[in-house]
């Protein structure tokens, strides 16, 4: 199996790159691709059109893309702001299980609560922004 970093997967959609050759030639002898919930993530920010986002899923079946896909979107819905995709990873997870997120950058977060994520108070209760 061979693992793509998101700006690897970007080139490789576009027809008659190297990247591309590459990857036709992995797959060609058998190789699996994959990509990890961060790249995924990255790469679903965009922007991105529909059709390579769908040759990309079919190019990686098996890619954990719950978390990744939850974070990219909240990236999107608050602005694409420069360098808030992990705090984006960070706050996906803590929505998907279902708690709230103790973090000392209480201001880096906020625009996330609009969307779902429930920041805790400082002895850890839930606290509603707003």
């Amino acid at each position: 199996m061979i693992h793509l970093d998101a700006n690897f997967l970007i080139e490789a959609l576009l027809p008659g790159s190297a990247a591309e050759t590459r990857v036709v030639e992995w797959l060609h002898r058998g190789e699996s691709l994959g990509i990890s919930t961060l790249a995924w993530g990255e790469f679903l920010c965009g922007p991105i059109s529909n059709a390579a986002e769908s040759l990309a899923r079919q190019l990686l079946p098996h890619a954990e893309r719950s978390d990744a896909e939850s974070a990219a979107s909240l990236f999107n819905l608050t602005g694409r702001r420069s360098k808030s995709f992990a705090d984006c990873c960070i706050a996906a997870t803590a929505m998907r299980v279902g708690v709230p997120l103790a973090t000392s950058n209480r201001k880096d977060f906020l625009p996330l609560t609009t969307h779902g994520l429930v920041l805790s108070d400082e002895e850890g209760n839930p606290k509603i922004e707003g």
